[in-house]
């Protein structure tokens, strides 16, 4: 897979799991989370990963920029790269107490932490390690 077409992937799964929050049964209704201030549409994607209105609406944005993004190597690259950096640090937030819920905001807790791993992981390779251009 080259690096666009993991721009276009990442961004057509992103939307599909943006758009799987806001649809009951997919995601099943939780009691509120104490530290979580945004409890609009709270509960637990596919029974496993916490998400709200606000979480769902990152996967949507997180989506549409990388299906933008595929349109050129340099910014496939750039989301790959972005990407990494931002789920790394999402990945912490969620092993810290208190930054958890993004500050109240955002669920990142639970199943979350190893999606989030799992999704910085793939990232970091395609942004900054696959140096396979001729291929792009």
């Amino acid at each position: 897979m080259n690096i666009r077409t993991f721009a276009r992937v990442f961004g057509v799964i992103f939307l599909i799991v943006g758009v799987g929050g806001f649809i009951p049964g997919l995601t099943t209704a939780a009691s509120p989370d104490r530290d979580l201030s945004v409890v609009h549409g709270y509960g637990h994607e596919l029974g496993l990963f916490p998400v709200n209105t606000l979480h769902n609406i990152v996967h949507l944005i997180f989506g549409l920029w990388g299906l933008a993004a595929a349109r050129s190597l340099g910014g496939a690259r750039t989301y790959g790269k972005a990407v990494a950096i931002i789920y790394a640090l999402f990945t912490v937030m969620g092993l810290v107490p208190g930054l958890h819920t993004t500050f109240g905001l955002v669920p990142l807790y639970g199943a979350d932490v190893v999606l989030h791993l799992l999704l910085a992981a793939i990232a970091t390779y395609f942004g900054f390690v696959r140096c396979d251009v001729a291929t792009d």
